[in-house]
């Protein structure tokens, strides 16, 4: 893989702050949902920093993680459609891996990869079968549209652990998001202010309007 892109791809990766995470239903529902629909006994959500494969969700397997060297949903970060491996004895790519030729006794494969916002590929929702097989058509449709599903809730996370720690810094409200302004040593009583008028007073705004703005204002 590039060096430069697989750079960036880590740097994403430490942004969504998932590594290394408790289970979450949201995700656990997602996992069992693949596992059901594809008949699979192993379904999992797999993400990749530079030395492992970190299972954020997993049904039908009680590791937590295995060597990156091991992982086959790194195969899939260059492609966004479906990686599947009807045998991986038969796949060169695959036949000597661990995962293969010991426990669990990886024979199919089918991973959708997480291709995020930012562009990058963190991992895949993969399902496992100990027999070499293959996907129905439904059932491939199903994996992508719940890999859609992953990468929603991975988004989702995101912003609300970005909302947090901008709240952790201002007192910013919950609904409104108005900013409070506690009472100074004068007179002046706590208050509620906008966000975009507590930014102005804090850095005022001396810069141009921008060619958006600069229409909308010709326009009207």
């Amino acid at each position: 893989m590039n060096s430069e892109k697989e750079k960036k791809r880590l740097g994403d990766l430490l942004l969504y702050r998932i590594m290394d995470t408790a289970s979450e239903k949201a995700f656990d529902s997602l996992t069992e949902v693949a596992a059901t629909i594809c008949e699979a006994p192993i379904s999992l959500i797999s993400l990749v920093d530079d030395s492992r494969q970190w299972f954020k969700s997993r049904v039908g397997l009680t590791a937590t993680e295995t060597p990156r060297e091991q992982a086959f949903c790194a195969h899939a970060f260059d492609r966004s459609d479906l990686l599947i491996v009807e045998d991986a004895t038969k796949d060169e790519r695959f036949q000597d891996n661990p995962l293969v030729v010991n426990n669990p006794g990886i024979r199919f494969y089918a991973g959708a990869p997480l291709e995020m916002s930012t562009g990058s590929t963190l991992g895949t929702l993969c399902v496992i079968d100990r027999v070499p097989r293959t996907l129905t058509d439904a059932q491939r449709c199903a994996l992508a549209v719940l890999r859609d599903a992953v990468v929603a809730q991975l988004e989702v996370r995101r912003f609300r652990l970005e909302m947090e720690s901008v709240q952790s810094l201002l007192p910013i409200c919950a609904w409104c998001r108005k900013v409070r302004v506690g009472a100074s040593e004068s007179t002046q009583p706590e208050s509620w202010v906008p966000l975009h008028d507590f930014v102005a007073d804090a850095a005022p705004v001396t810069h141009s309007i921008c060619p958006s703005c600069c229409q909308h204002e010709s326009l009207s």
